[in-house]
């Protein structure tokens, strides 16, 4: 069975870093401390993760291609989810958002 590459594995690694220590997209996520909002239940932090790995964009050699889109998309959703009156631009595609297995 293939595994993901070094490359996935790092980025994968690194958004869960920024995500843990306060600092995904700062521009966007600057004053907001997101990280209780989303260890309330888990479903939040399902989520991000969902929109992050579904954005996430590999070539045929396992490189990621789209590291910063992927995590500027889950910050987007991060901001909606602790602030309502923020409108995500463009708006989730039903394939971002899509849970994946049981």
């Amino acid at each position: 069975m293939p595994r993901l590459s070094e490359d996935v594995r790092a980025s994968l690694r690194l958004f869960a870093f920024y995500l843990a220590n306060g600092t995904i997209d700062m521009e966007l996520l600057e004053d907001i401390d997101y990280r209780p909002a989303l260890m309330e239940f888990g479903s939040p932090l399902e989520m991000v993760f969902t929109i992050f790995t579904n954005v996430l964009e590999v070539d045929e050699n396992g490189m990621v291609t789209n590291e910063g889109d992927a995590q500027r998309r889950a910050a987007q959703w991060i901001r909606h989810h602790c602030d309502p009156s923020y409108e995500v631009d463009p708006p989730f595609q039903p394939w971002e958002t899509e849970l994946i297995g049981p």
